[in-house]
C-alpha cells in the first residue's frame, strides 16, 4: 500500500477519533477528561470537544487530498505534540489525573508520530498533487 493511501487512511481514522472525544471521556474519564463528574460538567472540556470535533471533520475532508491540506496536517502534528507535552507536565501537578499518561497523552503522540512519518518519511515532504502555477 502506498504512503499516500496510508496517510489518507490515517487522516480519516484520526478524524473520526477526534470526533469521538466526548464518548471517550464517558468510557474512560481519567484518561480523557480533566475534571470530576460527567463530561458535560466542565465548560472547558466541552470547548475542547468542540475544537477537536471540528478538527476531526477537517481531517476527514483532508483525507481526500492530503497534499492540498499540508498546513492542516502540520498543525495537527505540532498541536498534538504541544498538547501532549503540556498535559504530561500537568498530570504530575497535585490533584491531576495520572490516567492521562496512559490515555490522551500517548494518543496525541501517536497522532503526531503517524502523521509525521507518513507526511515526511524518507526525508521527503508530501509532494503537492497538482503543480502550482507560476507567479507572473
Amino acid at each position: 500500500m502506498s504512503r499516500l493511501k496510508l496517510l489518507q487512511i490515517a487522516l480519516a481514522a484520526f478524524g473520526v477519533v477526534f470526533c469521538l472525544v466526548y464518548p471517550l471521556a464517558i468510557v474512560w474519564p481519567s484518561g480523557w477528561a480533566w475534571h470530576d463528574g460527567p463530561p458535560a460538567a466542565s465548560q472547558y472540556f466541552l470547548m475542547i470537544v468542540g475544537i477537536y470535533a471540528t478538527l476531526g471533520i477537517f481531517l476527514i475532508r483532508a483525507s481526500r487530498d492530503p497534499a492540498a491540506h499540508r498546513s492542516l496536517i502540520d498543525f495537527t502534528i505540532w498541536s498534538s505534540v504541544v498538547h501532549a507535552l503540556i498535559m504530561t507536565v500537568q498530570s504530575f501537578s497535585p490533584g491531576a489525573h495520572m490516567g492521562h499518561l496512559l490515555g490522551d497523552v500517548p494518543a496525541l503522540l501517536l497522532v503526531a508520530a503517524v502523521l509525521g512519518a507518513l507526511t515526511y518519511s524518507g526525508g521527503a515532504r508530501l509532494a503537492k498533487a497538482s503543480a502550482t502555477p507560476e507567479r507572473q
